[in-house]
């Protein structure tokens, strides 16, 4: 896709990465450097939308003259109490803790995705559910001891071996993964056509 400004991409996500490159060819990587602790939202889809309009108009100052693509992914259980949100785990037994929560359940994955131009910014989210079937304790230490979830919102990885986790997924797999490709494909059209 031709798009008017150079595209910079405002995180350090190898998996976003490789989603963007078909969309928009080439494009630089500038993670934003954000606390977001700060900027949690107790609705998953505002968290996810504000983190990703922060990070694009962080890394937008440092590059004014590009188009800054931020994205960030929630995921989130409903409970009595509300939602609650899981980001990447602090450490391997809060990993087991969030995959311990969410087996035998159904979450919502929310992706915010902003774009960030020198005329103006756009964002939206996208959510997938996803079902875990009901996960043995052996089979999420085995899990985590291989290290995949530690960079993961929801201590899990779709396109990793996490993948035999899910009973049933409704919405886009790389909403899930991290960048909803056809949604962003249509925006960036509708922005520069």
């Amino acid at each position: 896709m031709k798009l008017p400004y150079p595209v910079v991409l405002a995180s350090a996500s190898p998996r976003r990465q490789d989603l963007l490159g078909p969309i928009v060819g080439e494009f630089s990587v500038h993670p934003a450097d954000l606390d977001e602790d700060a900027l949690g939202d107790p609705d998953p889809w505002v968290t996810a939308q504000r983190l990703a309009r922060e990070k694009a108009s962080a890394v937008f100052a440092q590059h004014p003259d590009t188009l800054v693509i931020g994205a960030d992914t929630v995921v989130a259980l409903e409970g009595a109490e509300g939602w609650v949100q899981y980001a990447k785990p602090v450490d391997e037994a809060d990993a087991c803790r969030i995959l311990g929560t969410l087996s035998g359940q159904t979450h919502v994955v929310v992706t915010g995705v902003a774009m960030r131009w020198p005329g103006g910014m756009a964002a939206f989210t996208e959510t997938a559910r996803v079902t875990f079937r009901t996960l043995s304790q052996a089979e999420i230490q085995a899990y985590v001891a291989g290290g995949e979830p530690m960079d993961k919102a929801g201590a899990y990885g779709y396109q990793g071996g996490a993948k035999a986790f899910i009973e049933r997924l409704e919405g886009d797999i790389n909403t899930v993964i991290g960048l909803p490709t056809e949604r962003l494909k249509q925006d960036l059209k509708n922005l520069f056509r």
